[in-house]
């Protein structure tokens, strides 16, 4: 039986800054001017992420145990830098959960098909 797993943004966020203090003497500060270095890598690893799907697709993601440990580690590396940003611009998970529910909120008030159509 497949043991049931969770982490939350305070994990993910406090496992970011763990990793940055053993490695900070290599790495660049935790500081805003470095923000848009990390963004820069975490769409890096999207490319990658984008790559497995071209080349393996979805059905192999899915089928695949190979492949599908792959596209996850992936999708991890960009969850990662994607902390490292969140750390760098000191946001705290209250203040990213906060404006995370105000965002679906707004969302799910969305009429897309016709925002789609005004746009085109």
């Amino acid at each position: 039986m497949e043991e049931n797993k969770d982490i939350s943004l305070s994990e993910m966020l406090e496992m970011s800054r763990v990793l940055w203090e053993k490695n900070k003497e290599r790495w660049s500060p935790m500081e805003p001017q470095y923000g848009k270095n990390f963004i820069l890598y975490m769409i890096e690893e999207i490319g990658e992420v984008i790559q497995i799907i071209k080349k393996k697709g979805e059905e192999e993601i899915m089928q695949s145990p190979e492949v599908r440990e792959r596209f996850i580690e992936e999708l991890c590396d960009v969850m990662m830098y994607y902390s490292d940003v969140l750390n760098r611009f000191k946001i705290t998970p209250n203040e990213f959960a906060e404006k995370y529910y105000e965002k679906f909120n707004k969302n799910m008030k969305r009429d897309y098909e016709k925002q789609y159509k005004e746009t085109v």
